[in-house]
């Protein structure tokens, strides 16, 4: 653990910008090829517990990415779909690939701070983050962002890492996300920091 890439405190929001500003361009295969494809399962299930009890409904996706989750939240047939990211790149690229599928019409991604969502209270039924919460510099403050502009009776919905608890798969878990995940992501990412980072902010 020691090897761990750590973002200092000073500047954290900004450094963590630049960090996916440089990744975004290859963000989205690394996420397929570095979790075996298993984030899209993952997305599904997420989108399946909203659709349990929040179809039809506003929905905002925070810390959005490229727009992955936002896509899949098309299946709960929302009125309408907002994402916000700090990453301007991973936010173009994101309406791009909305562009290319014709659903402007249903979803809208902006820039836009988890810390300081930029809708009033009450605004959405459902927020939701995948993968993000652990790059917010302050997650209680995220959450509660998020919590907010939901309506009375609305869900907040996160999909994160967790470590397994199990001793042998915890051991291959941790070898793979600290030293080969690091490894692979460097060949690919412009950022050779940032594999390493995603790694260490997971097992925090």
């Amino acid at each position: 653990m020691e090897d761990q890439y750590k973002i200092s405190d000073q500047d954290q929001k900004a450094q963590i910008v630049t960090m996916f500003d440089d990744i975004a361009f290859r963000y989205d295969f690394l996420n397929h090829l570095l979790s075996f494809g298993i984030d899209r399962i993952w997305r599904k299930k997420a989108i399946k517990v909203i659709s349990e009890t929040h179809k039809n409904s506003k929905v905002l996706d925070v810390a959005c990415g490229t727009g992955d989750l936002s896509i899949a939240a098309l299946k709960l047939d929302p009125e309408y779909v907002t994402g916000i990211d700090i990453s301007q790149k991973m936010i173009d690229l994101g309406r791009e690939k909305i562009k290319r599928r014709v659903i402007s019409d249903r979803i809208e991604l902006i820039k836009g701070d988890s810390e300081k969502i930029p809708f009033d209270d009450n605004s959405f039924d459902v927020a939701m983050a995948a993968f993000g919460v652990r790059n917010f510099p302050d997650p209680l403050k995220g959450l509660t962002e998020m919590t907010r502009v939901i309506k009375k009776g609305g869900l907040v919905m996160v999909l994160e890492f967790s470590k397994p608890s199990g001793y042998l798969i915890k051991q291959v878990y941790t070898f793979y996300f600290l030293k080969i995940l690091p490894f692979i992501g460097k060949q690919f990412s412009k950022n050779k920091q940032a594999y390493s980072y995603l790694p260490s902010s997971v097992m925090q």
